[in-house]
């Protein structure tokens, strides 16, 4: 049977974006893309979608990236493993492969819910064997104390599908990785010859995802029920403004309470909790205007029950940057961020479009001129801590704005 070698050159590349954005001042414009490949690079920002059958899955423990031989050899024993002997049926689900240069999903055909959901950084191999496609992807295994010098080991799993366009699907995979490499190095100006892939992924590798805030938001005693007891008639009192493109938890924000209002009377709310849901009408990932039309619809009533999250204004992100070649990946304009490049390390260390930055390493910035800002920024190197809050909340506490009470 014939073995297909998809990730021959890919696989120590990281993934990096479903779609890029401009991201340092002056913005670049965007790069033009010719990685060779069954698919339109541009469709692998989004995202491509391939027909298949599911047959099974299960794992191994490998080596972090052994020769290709020895991969070859495990994506045959994972078809060896799972396909059902010649004569008798084999239990297949119809499914979607969704493929990017962000993630590789699983989708049920039918009701497309995720199946499965890995990011494309942790794809570590892909091979197709005749109308088969075997998707290995990479889980670290604990590291003991005891075993500190033996080569580092990880759980392979291994995901097998039928497909007539199998080849096609291993080869857009293995594009999916050359267009975010390259993707990578035209945004922030490298040269290939600057930054080899493996320093590429272990820039990423080290930029784990700052969770300070999804920690937060997962405490029960941050998240609570605030009952609020009013006129007929009278607003809430409050104004809010949206949480940031990129944030964890995408809803409005408590950016302002009106003086004897209903809200600041209840004595339960502050500037910055984070609105979850008003008598039971979920507002995470609606717009603006859906929920200050949701909460004026309040008006009427005597009771109002707000679900919130308690949180501090302003935002700490932590952005590991090995050096200054590495740039930061977002673009700032007078001190408010107004783009990001989605999967690099800024957004991993938690910057949100939108929001203005207060302080770039216990150095305040509020008054600072445009250009000494991106000075700071282009010099800060190894741990760069930044402060940040919405920038609407930011005009309004300054008496730039005046609110909107809703």
């Amino acid at each position: 049977k014939r073995i297909s070698q998809a990730l021959s050159h890919f696989l120590t590349y990281r993934s990096t974006a479903n779609r890029w954005q401009e991201e340092t001042s002056p913005c670049f414009s965007p790069p033009s893309l010719s990685v060779p490949g069954p698919c339109d690079p541009e469709d692998l920002l989004d995202g491509v979608i391939f027909g298949a059958k599911y047959l099974g899955s299960t794992q191994l423990v490998s080596e972090r990236n052994p020769p290709t031989s020895v991969r070859m050899a495990q994506a045959q024993e994972a078809v060896d493993r799972i396909k059902a002997p010649e004569g008798e049926s084999q239990p297949m689900t119809e499914v979607d492969l969704f493929v990017s240069t962000q993630r590789i999903k699983v989708l049920t055909a039918d009701t497309q819910e995720a199946m499965m959901d890995h990011s494309l950084q942790t794809i570590s191999y892909i091979a197709d064997i005749g109308s088969l496609v075997v998707l290995m992807a990479r889980r670290k295994l604990p590291r003991r104390a005891e075993a500190a010098e033996e080569k580092r080991l990880y759980k392979m799993i291994c995901h097998v599908f039928h497909s007539a366009d199998a080849q096609i699907i291993a080869q857009a995979i293995g594009q999916a990785f050359g267009v975010a490499y390259q993707r990578f190095l035209e945004a922030n100006s490298i040269d290939p010859s600057e930054l080899s892939p493996r320093q590429y992924s272990r820039a990423l590798e080290d930029q784990e995802q700052h969770n300070a805030e999804l920690t937060h938001f997962s405490r029960q005693e941050n998240c609570k029920d605030v009952y609020i007891r009013k006129q007929k008639g009278e607003i809430l009192g409050i104004a809010i403004v949206e949480s940031g493109w990129g944030s964890i938890l995408p809803t409005v924000v408590i950016a302002n309470l009106m003086h004897g209002g209903p809200a600041e009377r209840s004595g339960e709310l502050s500037i910055g909790d984070r609105l979850m849901s008003i008598n039971g009408t979920s507002l995470v990932g609606l717009p603006l205007t859906t929920c200050q039309s949701i909460i004026r619809e309040v008006k009427h009533q005597t009771e109002v029950t707000l679900n919130i999250v308690h949180c501090s204004p302003v935002t700490t992100a932590v952005i590991r940057r090995p050096d200054s070649k590495y740039q930061l990946g977002f673009c700032v304009e007078n001190g408010v961020i107004c783009s990001l490049m989605r999967g690099g390390i800024a957004e991993k260390g938690g910057i949100r479009v939108g929001h203005r930055i207060i302080e770039i390493n216990g150095q305040s910035v509020v008054a600072t001129p445009h250009k000494k800002i991106i000075q700071i920024l282009t010099q800060a190197v190894s741990e760069v801590h930044i402060k940040t809050m919405p920038a609407s909340t930011y005009r309004l506490l300054t008496g730039q704005e005046q609110p909107v009470f809703l």
